[in-house]
């Protein structure tokens, strides 16, 4: 049996997804910095309280209460890629594309040229450039030398790239 991409309109960020970008952000109950400078997290990832106002050090917020809001995130994200991404995509692609929106803002990915290769149907090409999103605060994460300070994104992306191409996570 073929399986044939599907328009991206009738896709939703799947459970295996939602379980691994859970992984990738890691439960964090009481908001920190994830690095030097950056804006303060908690939940899993999350920059924003549930009220939309911005996380400061020092919130906290429960396991159902940043489960719901990740979810809810996701689906803003969602949206977002939809209106910017036409066409159509496997599950794997989508997800994956989801995956990097949620980690470097929807918007960079709808401004990148990742829209205008899936429309010209380089789906390949669109995968790959998952890995130029390898930079935090100008630093190469894929480099040896900033493996301690953002290594962790330099092995996100490979991994997102991996599951576009069909792989797994």
């Amino acid at each position: 049996m073929e399986i044939n991409r599907v328009t991206i309109v009738a896709l939703f960020f799947s459970a295996a997804g939602l379980g691994t970008l859970a992984g990738y952000e890691g439960w964090v109950g009481s908001a920190a910095s994830p690095l030097p400078g950056d804006k303060p997290t908690y939940a899993f990832g999350s920059t924003t309280r549930p009220d939309g106002s911005p996380v400061q050090l020092g919130d906290k917020i429960t396991p159902p209460v940043g489960l719901a809001l990740m979810v809810r995130t996701v689906a803003m994200k969602e949206q977002t890629l939809k209106s910017c991404i036409k066409g159509k995509l496997f599950q794997y692609e989508y997800d994956a594309y989801i995956s990097l929106a949620y980690n470097v803002g929807a918007g960079d990915v709808c401004d990148s040229s990742i829209p205008g290769k899936l429309a010209r149907e380089e789906y390949e090409a669109a995968c790959k450039t998952i890995l130029d999103f390898k930079k935090v605060q100008g630093r190469d994460c894929a480099a040896p030398e900033n493996k301690r300070f953002c290594g962790g994104v330099w092995t996100r992306r490979q991994s997102e790239y991996r599951r576009c191409m069909g792989g797994a996570w």
